[in-house]
């Protein structure tokens, strides 16, 4: 068996003010998530927890992720979080804070023939 590829699920979170790029990587995995149902495991005859779920965050300070945390917010299934350079940081005027902008995307795939 190999795994296949079944779905992609993208997301975008922030952190207004608190410069927590682990927040906005959560917010960015979570808006990618429940966007949706998924159904594919069930439909063909497998459980939920059977899906490996590789999930990549780009934020402008990927050392700053905790990718712990952010796999914490899979309902199901097995994974594997990854953050790299990407996303946005916004700096107020002032520059004393910064506004977080991160970007996840989450590939589902199945173990199948």
């Amino acid at each position: 068996m190999a795994l296949k590829r079944m779905v992609v699920e993208l997301g975008m979170g922030t952190d207004l003010n608190g410069a927590d790029y682990t927040k906005a990587a959560e917010r960015a995995l979570r808006d990618a998530l429940w966007h949706n149902a998924l159904t594919i495991a069930p439909a063909l005859g497998f459980d939920r927890n059977d899906m490996f779920v590789e999930v990549t965050v780009g934020v402008a300070r990927p050392e700053l992720v905790d990718t712990t945390a952010v796999q914490r917010v899979l309902p199901y299934g097995k994974s594997k979080v990854t953050a790299v350079r990407g996303g946005l940081d916004i700096p107020d005027p002032t520059g004393t804070r910064v506004t977080v902008i991160a970007n996840a995307a989450a590939v589902v795939y199945l173990d199948i023939e």
